[in-house]
């Protein structure tokens, strides 16, 4: 639960929620968009310079269905709020979490007094800094949450995380900096936060709420890859999903735009990387540890991915 002086900052009746509780029936669309759209544009609700603000979420309205021109997240601080997103009807409850990509259609259904929650609107590029101090490898199931959580494609995020106190504590920390933070160091601050929050959502990924089978059965997919890449097969994971293997096959190249094997692979040099950085193990028994018995393969796949041998990798 967020801290009580925190949610009653949040509680407050805005000016435009009064407005719409002394009779005026619909939002302000000059508020969010210009005349003739439906894209809520950032410029806005963003003061010029920044990258990230926050606004409690309008109650008492039907927010017709719209996209945005920035990254938004919406958590639910207290209550429930009825979310339509890209179709899918969310119930979002107490401490959950909505991201929604540049693009991604949006539609919210009035919610009471008590049903609060806060929008983030965030631009792309404040996710440039999140990302550099993230680090670490490059996998394909981090890539595909990451891209989604910075907003690259039109989807949606729906992290079911209200259990998980270290994810409740981060966010609880970055609506504070956002409300009372100093002006000097607030954007690092956000910045520095949002990246731990990330790191957090990526040891969550089984709590995603996926707006298809599809996508959920991709997610499980590259889940597999991250646990077993040293001995999987795209035939094992068919039989434990009770997948048809070329149907399986198909859907893996069609949602990432790469086969199974070269998922594999990447996953397989990111762990080389890691290894190469951090223990003292000889190359050729990184090799065999991350699946390869064709060393000769190995040292020339390693070259192709990152310009050099895995020894110069080392040493450099």
């Amino acid at each position: 639960m967020i801290d009580q002086d925190l949610l009653d900052m949040i509680r407050i009746i805005s000016p435009e929620e009064q407005r719409i509780l002394d009779g005026q029936a619909k939002i302000q669309k000059e508020i969010y968009m210009d005349a003739g759209s439906d894209i809520i544009d950032a410029k806005k609700l963003l003061d010029a310079g920044k990258l990230i603000d926050i606004r409690h979420h309008t109650r008492f309205v039907h927010f017709p269905e719209h996209s945005h021109n920035y990254v938004e997240v919406v958590y639910m601080c207290c209550g429930s709020t009825t979310q339509i997103a890209n179709g899918q009807k969310i119930e979002l409850r107490t401490g959950e979490l909505l991201f929604f990509g540049q693009g991604a259609r949006q539609e919210i259904l009035p919610a009471g007094k008590d049903d609060i929650a806060v929008n983030f609107i965030i631009l792309p590029q404040f996710f440039d800094r999140v990302l550099e101090m993230i680090g670490g490898d490059e996998t394909p199931l981090r890539k595909f949450i990451v891209d989604s959580l910075r907003g690259v494609n039109s989807s949606y995020l729906y992290f079911q995380v209200a259990d998980v106190l270290p994810v409740q504590n981060l966010i609880e920390n970055l609506i504070w900096s956002l409300l009372n933070g100093s002006t000097m160091n607030r954007r690092s601050i956000c910045q520095n936060t949002m990246g731990l929050l990330i790191m957090q959502l990526l040891n969550y990924t089984d709590r995603l709420v996926y707006p298809s089978e599809e996508e959920a059965t991709i997610v499980r997919v590259l889940r597999y890859i991250e646990e077993n890449y040293r001995t999987g097969t795209l035939t094992e994971i068919a039989d434990f999903l009770h997948y048809d293997l070329y149907w399986l096959s198909r859907e893996i190249k069609r949602q990432t735009g790469r086969k199974y094997k070269d998922l594999l692979q990447e996953k397989r040099l990111s762990q080389a990387s890691y290894f190469l950085k951090h223990t003292t193990l000889h190359v050729d028994e990184i090799g065999e540890a991350i699946g390869y018995s064709n060393l000769s393969y190995f040292h020339r796949i390693f070259r192709e991915k990152y310009g050099m041998s895995p020894k110069a990798y080392r040493d450099q």
